[in-house]
């Protein structure tokens, strides 16, 4: 019943392939057609194909032999009557919520016997068709506002987001799939609203309470078919008026983890990783996640400093190595065929030397920046730290850039400050509504932030300030800061707070606490490395880089002391010929979202949570 108004077009165009036009075979064809058609068996076209099909082909001498019908005592002269009356009715009244009581008033005419048929000559307004003026009336004028006309073409599919945007309603139908937020039934209409995804807001659903289905339920998905009207509501301006509603999916609310109307606290919802995407919260973040990565690819495509092309470079995050004390690598990968022991003589070892999943593509970007002087990477790392914080994954996705002909880490920082700035403007730009929700409902006044972040110039200092801003302090720390050891959590938060709720650049650190990489900056007893990191509120250390040591008599003389020199001798090729000076630097993107979203635990802002003794998908 939902879709039987696109039946006509359907019929007219088998009749015409069939080359079967005298009226007996027209009627042998429409007949059985018409009848499931009007009593709501033929909802797609696959079925009116196949039906059509079936008829058209059949040699049996009477039109009701070849099918069997859900009403055994339907004889062609009651199907004339009883569809005459249903056009003439409809056609007497335009409004479409007469659809469903014409047919109602239809089935009871035709199955139950009621004694409402017409003459064969008019009575009235009641009007006999012939049966060949019937196939006429049908096939050529769709009784609810000549709708056959729009029917010839199958109804436009359209998405919540475009159907919100629009600012009025269409005469158009369109195709709208989606899940059920809510469902509320009233005596004389029924209302519905359908999400896809593609929006915050919901979209608002108008039927009549016959459509209603005892699977529609919060969480089940739906295909509904309708026009777009204008809304008499303030807060939307369209709604979708449903001629049809089509279950795909029901969904038993009952068991379903997460309930209409509740507010789920994050430790609940991530107990259900496979589930949680359907929550409001999540699947807002989500959506700023997929903007966010998208304006990183932007800013890196044209970097806005100097209209400098950056190159993108897909990095795998295998690192090979043959030491087992070395201080750049992460998790040990084993990789092997599942129950086969290795034959005599055969390598256990996958790759054929002991390999390993790095947390940095960044010495891979330094061999692409031999040939190109801006490059960068975005995607996942690995690291098999045994750490179950708040600030910590085992797998999170990295951006990472490098950048060559540079001997300024100021280069470095500006590039830094730059996506850091160019990408919060573009969501706030692109997502307001899903940012005004995080700001009320997840950490209240973060939009505030937000507006501080951007429009403040980052700090800058040097790690020796900011040991003596530390020492300094009047708060007590659990780790005593000293110089040459490294900053703590507690440290970065205290130096961001001390300077107003600012990102700050700390420069300069100890040489020892930097990887072999890092260039040497040859200042005196202290040796210090010329290394960076962007402390950001609530979170601490977001962005890390350095200019890379280009000189390979110094890059060796690191390599000896660490006992590296054979596993990096392909590192140290890079500087043999034709190197340059350059640096880099890599953000964590999961601690991105953090900063922006005020989100206090990093599990909570990637869709599947990886980590130390803890992999549920």
């Amino acid at each position: 019943m939902h879709y039987s108004n696109r039946g006509c077009p359907w019929l007219l165009g088998a009749v015409v392939k069939t080359k079967q036009t005298t009226t007996p075979a027209i009627i042998q064809i429409a007949f059985p057609f018409l009848t499931a058609l009007l009593f709501g068996q033929v909802t797609t076209p696959s079925q009116a194909a196949t039906l059509l099909y079936r008829t058209s082909t059949s040699k049996l001498s009477g039109p009701c032999s070849s099918l069997t019908y859900p009403f055994k005592e339907l004889h062609f002269p009651q199907f004339i009557g009883g569809a005459s009356w249903f056009v003439a009715s409809c056609r007497r009244n335009a409004d479409w919520f007469s659809r469903s009581h014409a047919l109602q008033r239809l089935k009871r005419t035709v199955c139950e016997g009621e004694a409402i048929l017409p003459q064969p000559k008019a009575v009235g307004h009641r009007t006999m068709y012939s049966p060949r003026k019937l196939l006429v009336a049908v096939l050529g004028y769709c009784p609810w506002r000549r709708c056959y006309k729009r029917h010839m073409a199958a109804a436009v599919r359209i998405s919540v987001r475009e159907a919100l945007a629009k600012t009025d309603g269409s005469t158009a139908v369109v195709k709208l799939q989606g899940w059920v937020r809510s469902v509320r039934a009233q005596k004389e209409v029924l209302f519905l609203h359908i999400n896809d995804g593609s929006s915050m807001e919901n979209l608002q659903i108008v039927a009549e309470p016959d459509l209603k289905n005892s699977s529609v339920s919060f969480g089940s998905s739906v295909e509904v078919q309708g026009m777009l009207v204008k809304s008499l509501h303030k807060k939307q301006n369209v709604e979708l008026k449903a001629e049809g509603i089509r279950i795909i999916g029901p969904c038993d609310s009952v068991d379903f983890p997460f309930k209409l109307k509740e507010r789920h606290s994050p430790e609940y919802v991530r107990q259900f990783p496979h589930l949680r995407c359907r929550t409001p919260t999540f699947s807002s973040l989500l959506r700023i996640r997929s903007e966010a990565t998208a304006a990183i690819q932007e800013f890196f495509k044209v970097f806005v400093c100097d209209l400098t092309i950056f190159v993108k470079v897909r990095i795998s995050k295998f690192l090979v190595q043959q030491s087992v004390n070395v201080p750049y690598k992460g998790t040990r990968l084993q990789a092997e065929a599942a129950n086969k022991s290795p034959a005599a003589g055969e390598e256990s070892s996958f790759f054929g030397v002991p390999a390993f999943l790095t947390v940095s593509g960044q010495l891979h970007l330094e061999v692409m920046s031999g040939a190109f002087s801006r490059v960068f990477t975005f995607g996942p790392t690995f690291r098999a730290e045994n750490s179950q914080s708040r600030r910590h994954l085992a797998e999170f996705y990295m951006v990472e850039a490098e950048i060559s002909f540079t001997e300024s880490l100021e280069d470095i920082m500006q590039v830094m400050e730059s996506l850091f700035k160019t990408t919060t403007a573009t969501l706030l730009a692109r997502c307001p509504d899903d940012i005004n929700f995080f700001s009320k409902y997840v950490s209240p006044g973060q939009k505030e932030v937000l507006d501080k972040l951007l429009k403040n110039t980052f700090i800058v200092m040097s790690y020796t300030e900011a040991i003596n801003i530390l020492k300094k302090a009047k708060c007590p720390f659990q780790y005593k800061p000293e110089w040459g050891c490294d900053l703590q959590t507690e440290h970065e938060k205290y130096l961001v707070k001390h300077c107003g709720e600012v990102p700050v650049f700390v420069i300069n650190y100890p040489l020892e606490l930097k990887p072999f990489y890092a260039r040497d900056n040859e200042d005196g007893p202290q040796q210090t490395a010329a290394a960076v990191d962007l402390l950001v509120p609530g979170i601490g250390e977001l962005f890390g880089g350095s200019l890379r040591e280009e000189r390979p008599q110094l890059l060796q003389q690191r390599l000896d002391r660490l006992g590296l020199k054979d596993t990096y001798q392909w590192y140290l090729d890079l500087r043999q010929f034709g190197s340059v000076p350059h640096g880099g630097f890599g953000m964590g993107f999961e601690r991105y979202l953090q900063c922006i979203l005020g989100v206090e635990n990093i599990k909570d802002v990637i869709p599947f949570p990886r980590f130390s003794h803890s992999c549920l998908l």
